[in-house]
């Protein structure tokens, strides 16, 4: 009787050892700005930029992510890659104010805990969502904006650079066309990730340089906790990407969240559901999602959104185009 007692709990315990061992499914989807991008109005050298710089993202956030690091760690290497990109509209690449200065926003919320940290208005800092996550982390604040939030990153040793660093050929003489104009470009840019990491936790980051030709501290919806940023473990992990001001008023990224929470709507048709409530008030733009059983969502409005996505079973792609 003792040998099969002993045998049935070493027989358990191996078992256990097997299940610890069995690692959870993870993700990792980032996207690049959606608007009129088409295989037609790109030129190729965009097009072999935009998908190398798209790629490079995804690995350095799945390569934390697979090392059984965490959603937030994943997510912030990820946009900080694409912020160092001047192929996209966050960090170097950011399109210009009426000013002709960069102004950054960023954001980033981690879905286990609830924890946010949202800056805007930045003119310095190099990598935005990593302020973001100090904000955070090491304040008692959610949200920090212009010389306020660059105040607070000096105290945190973070790396300041001069604004002309942000500012490319293409976006200055994008700027220059736009001068003179009455209205302010629909934006088509912003970046950001979302990932679900071996422990079952979801995290959000977005990041934008924000519209051309905005004016007078002009805010998008990116660094919104709520709107184009959100993550809890409960739903979903959302970053949106598209003109802000609808967005904003539609709250997406909670919308979605809450459909999920409190209808039981799937994570796909809660999305598509929100983002037609964008469209119908005349916006555009798309997001990205992801929730906790792995499933996810890019739906978008425009005619592309640049985007990709990295899962453990081995399934990924890289998108620019709507028919990719």
């Amino acid at each position: 009787m003792r040998f099969f007692f002993r045998t049935f709990l070493l027989l358990i315990a191996g078992n256990l050892a097997l299940q610890a061992q069995v690692k959870r499914p993870f993700a990792l989807v980032i996207h690049g700005g959606a608007g009129a991008i088409t295989k037609e109005n790109t030129a190729p050298e965009k097009e072999r930029g935009a998908r190398a710089g798209l790629e490079k993202a995804l690995q350095a956030g799945y390569a934390v992510l697979e090392k059984g690091g965490t959603s937030l760690d994943a997510v912030e290497a990820a946009v900080r890659v694409l912020e160092d990109d001047p192929n996209f509209n966050a960090g170097v690449g950011a399109v210009l104010t009426a000013e002709g200065t960069a102004e950054l926003d960023s954001a980033i919320m981690d879905g286990r805990t609830l924890g946010a940290g949202s800056v805007a208005g930045l003119r310095h800092i190099k990598n935005p969502v990593s302020l973001a996550r100090r904000v955070m982390e090491k304040s008692p604040h959610v949200m920090l904006i212009g010389e306020g939030a660059e105040a607070f990153a000096k105290t945190q040793g973070l790396t300041f650079v001069e604004n002309a660093t942000f500012i490319t050929p293409a976006r200055l003489e994008a700027w220059k066309r736009a001068k003179g104009k009455a209205q302010p470009g629909n934006p088509k840019g912003t970046v950001g990730a979302v990932a679900l990491d071996q422990a079952g936790n979801l995290a959000a980051a977005t990041s934008t340089g924000g519209m051309m030709m905005k004016k007078w501290g002009r805010v998008g919806d990116a660094p919104i906790i709520g709107i184009g940023t959100y993550a809890d473990n409960a739903t979903c992990a959302v970053s949106c990407t598209g003109w802000g001001e609808f967005f904003i008023r539609t709250v997406v990224a909670h919308d979605i969240a809450a459909q999920m929470a409190y209808a039981g709507t799937p994570l796909t048709k809660a999305a598509i559901q929100t983002l037609d409530k964008v469209k119908a008030l005349g916006g555009d733009g798309g997001l990205i999602a992801l929730d906790a059983k792995g499933t996810i969502t890019m739906p978008f409005n425009t005619s592309g959104m640049f985007r990709a996505f990295k899962k453990s079973d081995g399934t990924q792609g890289v998108s620019l185009f709507r028919n990719d």
